[in-house]
């Protein structure tokens, strides 16, 4: 079921209905000014991660700031940006099914679209749809640099994968996926600076193995909200596959020193129960805000805590000290986890100076397959 629009542009903030998904406007363009600012100093592009807003909206501001193209991870997703309009999108993920793939075939009449493969089957899989659907594919190799996830080895493995990208009558060698999700967390900046300067190590070597064979790569990718300075500075990286950076949520919100990024993103949600001193029930519990990196914040109302979820409610705990919270009465929550929370919703509710602005669908939501 489409969830009921929340909010009409014009009306105050304090009649948004709960809960709801706020973007707070001056601070995601700050963001989005910000990273085409610090990339654009580097030297690299950028190519945004759409998993995390998941909106054509979203991927045309970034673009229009500069951003080469999107990131997505699964073909749904490649599908809504595309038929959105957006022309450069990279799949940065292995797709071996041969339905999906052929989806991805026909999205390169109406886009650049590009996929990842880690393996000689998934080359072989990717060159079969080019070949039925009477098209070029451009395919990157990814190599596992630390993240323990999907990649093939980084040396002759990687090398011997590109040559079959190359060789195959309908791909295209597109590059390196050296991305390095587990360090994006880390929380000191000695850590990061280590795990990044180990990835960087490791694809530069895959890259001058190929550049001895005659095989550019025309893209290195990787880096995310939590290194992105780092990949931008090593002389390997020219692309930056960030994704947070547009909204940021509490768990980037650990790593020290503080991103140069502000908090865009919110749940709305009203105290619905104040049922003794210390504690209040809000109408925003596990399936309004995703959990799995940690409890939502409670914003700028300093002694309440988010305490705990049940699927519908919400429990907040407040010092002795707080200001006590009234039923009826509204508050903010910035999400532990920003890209699964966007994805239980329909809708983004742009605000700026106390009004609703503007209204933007979650085009991509649920956009699994």
């Amino acid at each position: 079921m489409l969830q009921l629009l929340p909010a009409e542009p014009g009306m105050p903030v304090d009649e948004i209905d709960t809960p709801s998904l706020v973007v707070d406007l001056d601070a995601f363009e700050f963001n989005l000014d910000t990273m085409a600012r610090l990339a654009a100093a580097a030297g690299v592009r950028v190519r945004p991660h759409a998993k995390t807003h998941k909106s054509p909206v979203v991927a045309h501001l970034q673009m229009a700031r500069g951003a080469v193209g999107q990131c997505v991870q699964k073909i749904a997703e490649a599908e809504v940006l595309a038929w959105g309009g957006v022309t450069n999108i990279l799949v940065s993920n292995e797709v071996v099914s041969p339905r999906k793939l052929a989806r991805l075939a026909a999205l390169t009449r109406i886009c650049t679209v590009a996929v990842c493969a880690d393996s000689s089957r998934g080359v072989a899989l990717i060159e079969t749809a080019a070949k039925d659907a009477d098209v070029r594919i451009t395919v990157l190799v990814e190599i596992d640099v630390g993240a323990g996830r999907c990649g093939v080895a980084p040396g002759w493995k990687a090398v011997a994968l590109a040559r079959q990208i190359v060789d195959s009558p309908h791909l295209n060698f597109g590059g390196l996926q050296a991305y390095h999700g587990a360090a994006q967390h880390q929380r000191t900046p000695e850590q990061r600076a280590a795990s990044i300067a180990a990835a960087a190590r490791l694809t530069a070597r895959v890259v001058e193995d190929l550049k001895h064979l005659g095989i550019e790569c025309s893209i290195v990718g990787g880096a995310g909200t939590g290194t992105f300075e780092l990949e931008a500075a090593s002389g390997v990286y020219n692309e930056l596959q960030v994704g947070s950076y547009v909204f940021m949520d509490a768990d980037y919100g650990r790593n020290k020193p503080a991103l140069p990024f502000q908090n865009a993103l919110f749940v709305r949600a009203t105290v619905m129960s104040a049922p003794h001193a210390g504690l209040a029930v809000i109408d925003a519990g596990h399936k309004a805000v995703a959990v799995d990196s940690g409890l939502p914040l409670v914003w700028q109302r300093p002694g309440i805590t988010y305490v705990g979820a049940s699927d519908e409610h919400g429990n907040l705990a407040l010092a002795a000290d707080a200001v006590p919270l009234r039923i009826g009465e509204h508050v903010m929550l910035v999400p532990g986890h920003c890209d699964p929370t966007v994805d239980r919703y329909d809708w983004y509710v742009g605000v700026r100076n106390g009004r609703v602005e503007r209204m933007w669908p979650v085009a991509g939501r649920g956009a699994m397959s």
